[in-house]
């Protein structure tokens, strides 16, 4: 099965109906379409956030993307994949990111987009610092996103054992 594929690293605010629309526009062997779309929020641990700055290596970040987008066609039958991502300074309320896919069946449009999204918050390319009344910090990498995304690797995420 051929998967069209769309990867997009950009500054501006993207409609997701249009990039959903794009994916089923005239096919009749799409059954489901599931999307996702990171927002920013407007609170962190209680403490309100005045934006978030997301940057990035041009060319690097959507190659790695592509990469993973590639790697969920394979595993699942998708007829289209959208990935956006935005970089740049974004306000509470702003979406950040993006993701749709399509199948012909539901199980395989939610596994993939799930799977993608825990490859975007652990291993894409992005670095971000919040913005708060006291200032501005990196945001470190969490245990729990790890742990979310070791499940899709190979062994499941399971440490080897000994042999």
């Amino acid at each position: 099965m051929t998967t069209t594929a769309t990867v997009r690293i950009q500054r501006e605010a993207f409609d997701v109906a249009a990039e959903a629309a794009k994916l089923t526009r005239d096919r009749t062997d799409a059954g489901a379409v599931v999307t996702f779309t990171g927002i920013c929020r407007g609170a962190e641990n209680g403490e309100p956030i005045a934006a978030l700055t997301l940057e990035h290596f041009p060319g690097m970040a959507e190659a790695e993307i592509e990469r993973h987008v590639a790697e969920a066609a394979r595993r699942w039958p998708l007829i289209g994949v959208t990935v956006i991502h935005r970089y740049g300074r974004i306000e509470p309320g702003e979406d950040i990111m993006m993701v749709v896919t399509v199948s012909s069946h539901r199980a395989a449009a939610f596994e993939s987009a799930d799977f993608l999204m825990d490859y975007l918050k652990t291993r894409a390319p992005f670095w971000k610092q919040v913005e708060k009344a006291g200032g501005t910090s990196w945001v470190a990498a969490k245990a729990e996103d790890d742990a979310a995304a070791a499940r899709w690797a190979p062994d499941g995420g399971r440490p080897e054992t000994a042999k």
